[in-house]
């Protein structure tokens, strides 16, 4: 630790810290632009001057470190200074010199209320200007879907072109030209190709660069706001949505260093105009193969009539965006008809009594900063994870892990070897043929990362063994870190597993079927299907009832991401038409068939879920798995078949019903696969 005074107080900081850092461990405010606590260091806006005893003039403080600070003629700690009259009169230079070229049109830009710039002109600038000559007007660039230009308000703090490179992986931003000609752009002005893009937006300082989906839609201070997270994956981003009146304007990130940091996916951020598109919002009933708009007393009863018949041949699927309250209701519905047939889209390779460390990301998704070597196998982050594949490309940035992919080959945005298509290689891996076998067995902390890819196959549970095995062997389990990960692509998953929603076999002796939101499952003809869900999607072509749902946003529910982290997204606005919440509509049916489950309200569900699966009533917090299990899953062997691994995820923008009503969405589906190019095109 180093002593440091600033502005008369004495703090000890590591010798490693910066003098912005320092002094703001003293709590010294400092403005600042181009510095930004997630990038590289640029030092090129200059607003964060402060004096530091002794010295000439002013110093850059993000730039310069603690270790650099001489002690004064008698050794005693260096002195910093954040707010004498020469600080005071560098800051007013500098932004005087900031908004020489920058255009006056606050009260028109759509960044108004939330702009850095505005924020610290009027705290750090003078009220008035010597400035007289023409300012300098530079030409918009065009970015792609999501991000909207005004590049003459741009001040070159050059955050945008530190996070592509940095963050995103995908180097496409930079600047041309030199001293007053220097503009910003994109590589020929093609559209991004990030899926992580939408995080300018955020890092912006000014508003060169906005939200082209959202621009001019609110005023900040016009919007309700409220904490919840994403659904959109099986990551569990903490989310703001911010609504005005019902409507969701627009999804915001929320800090959680935990898991996604600050940034977001973009489906996770711009998949807001899907919410109110091709909403269901009344039941139907399907009469002479065409479906026809009813109450919920006609719809009730033709369930109730189909599933009398059926006795206890009834099931239930849920999909990738079912909360574990719905779940858990139709779960018990069914079993007061004697029925335990239920599944979801994506758990059959999975085996409840194995334990819970047989299925979650047990290293956690910080952890992976602490890991040194990771074998990927059938998984493509990047598509089924994006965030948290900043999260391995953040950890391969710091040059200690090394990386293997067992799978399709792709740009992951960072350097890995690839090792082979199936489960060959992973074979040859685990008798220790392959040499990175020993890159496995050499490393500290090694990662088995098994993805959808492998598990969603129909040997996905063999599969699975045999990645329990390799990180038995290879020591990835052992005190005090456990490297046996399992890759989630949906966000309904482990919380149905933690309830015991699985193991059902869908396709055998289910004349009655319960499906909650599953469009992404071919159901055989038949069954008789009820829908409950929130877009008109393929599940809604197959029902006989449809049943209108809420969206995760208008909806208090309980969601468990793929580390286990138990989490809950919260109600920010209601259901559009007659459109009910899930829990609600399945306990008023249950009323119906004469099977009335033991709870009214949403508190009494959530009683029962907690008296079975306690651990879910610890939000923010991870029950870890026993990792017993791990090897009780690694005995369990199987027969593998040779087929190549391949992501289910074919498509980022289009993988659930929301995002396949988004607009947005599907205008970067097209840019992704190469239909719109450029800006001309």
């Amino acid at each position: 630790m180093t002593k440091l005074i600033v502005d008369g107080k004495e703090i000890d900081v590591p010798a490693e810290y910066t003098l912005l850092q320092a002094c703001e461990a003293a709590g010294a405010e400092i403005p600042r632009f181009c510095y930004h606590e997630r990038l590289s260091i640029a030092g090129n806006c200059r607003m964060c001057l402060v004096e530091v005893k002794g010295g000439p003039k002013p110093v850059a403080s993000c730039a310069w470190g603690v270790r650099d600070c001489r002690p004064g003629p008698n050794g005693e700690p260096p002195e910093i200074s954040t707010r004498s009259p020469m600080v005071k009169k560098a800051r007013e230079g500098v932004m005087e010199f900031l908004l020489i070229n920058h255009p006056l049109d606050c009260p028109i830009c759509d960044q108004g209320g939330e702009c850095d710039l505005q924020d610290q002109a009027m705290g750090y600038g003078v009220d008035t200007s010597r400035f007289a000559e023409n300012k300098r007007a530079v030409e918009d660039k065009y970015l792609g879907a999501l991000v909207k230009t005004s590049m003459t308000r741009c001040i070159q703090c050059t955050r945008c072109v530190r996070f592509a490179a940095e963050v995103a992986g995908a180097p496409e931003m930079g600047a041309i030209g030199r001293g007053e000609d220097m503009e910003i752009t994109s590589f020929l002005e093609t559209a991004l190709t990030s899926e992580l893009q939408g995080n300018l937006v955020d890092i912006c300082p000014v508003g060169a660069l906005t939200s082209k989906p959202y621009a001019f839609a609110a005023r900040p201070w016009e919007l309700g706001k409220t904490q919840s997270i994403d659904v959109m994956d099986a990551v569990g981003s903490a989310i703001r949505v911010d609504t005005r009146g019902r409507e969701v304007m627009r999804i915001l990130p929320r800090v959680n260093e935990a898991v996604n940091e600050e940034w977001i996916s973009d489906k996770t951020r711009h998949v807001v105009d899907g919410l109110r598109t091709q909403r269901l919002d009344r039941p139907y009933i399907r009469d002479n193969g065409k479906l026809r708009a009813a109450t919920w007393t006609e719809a009730f009863g033709a369930i109730a009539a189909k599933v009398s018949a059926a006795g206890n041949k009834v099931g239930a699927i849920a999909g990738d965006l079912a909360a574990v309250e719905e779940m858990f209701a139709i779960k018990a519905l069914l079993a007061s008809m004697g029925s335990s047939n239920v599944a979801t889209t994506s758990t059959a390779a999975f085996d409840v009594g194995a334990g819970r460390a047989s299925y979650i990301f047990n290293p956690t998704i910080a952890g992976i900063e602490q890991a040194d070597a990771l074998l990927i196998v059938g998984a493509n982050p990047r598509k089924e994870a994006a965030v948290l594949n900043a999260r391995i490309r953040k950890a391969w940035r710091g040059g200690n892990l090394k990386i293997g992919l067992i799978g399709e080959k792709a740009d992951l945005t960072y350097r890995y070897e690839h090792l082979g298509a199936g489960t060959d290689t992973l074979t040859d891996v685990i008798s220790g043929k392959h040499s990175f076998a020993d890159v496995l067995k050499n490393a500290k902390n090694p990662i088995v990362l098994v993805g959808a890819g492998a598990t969603s196959r129909a040997d996905g549970a063999a599969v699975l063994a045999q990645a329990a095995k390799l990180a038995s062997d290879i020591g990835a389990i052992k005190d005090g870190w456990n490297g046996f990960a399992v890759l989630h692509s949906a966000a309904s998953t482990v919380g149905a597993l933690d309830i015991g929603f699985a193991g059902g076999n869908i396709a055998e002796g289910a004349d009655v079927l319960f499906s909650l939101g599953a469009d992404d499952v071919e159901i055989a003809p038949g069954a008789f299907v009820v829908y409950i869900g929130t877009h008109g999607d393929r599940g809604a072509h197959r029902a006989d009832v449809i049943l209108p749902g809420a969206a995760y946003t208008e909806k208090s529910g309980l969601f468990v991401n793929t580390e286990g982290r138990v989490q809950m997204a919260e109600r920010a606005s209601f259901p559009p038409g007659d459109a009910r919440e899930d829990w609600a509509i399945i306990r008023a049916l249950s009323d119906v068939l004469g099977k009335k489950l033991p709870f009214d309200s949403l508190a009494q569900l959530r009683q029962a879920i907690f008296k079975q699966a306690p651990h879910l009533m610890r939000l923010d917090q991870i029950e870890a798995g026993d990792a017993a299990g791990i090897k009780t899953l690694a005995g369990k062997g199987g027969t593998v078949d040779k087929a190549p691994f391949k992501s289910p995820v074919e498509d980022f923008y289009l993988t659930n019903p929301i995002a396949r009503a988004s607009a947005v969405m599907a205008e970067c589906s097209r840019l992704a696969s190469g239909q719109l190019l450029t800006a001309a095109e």
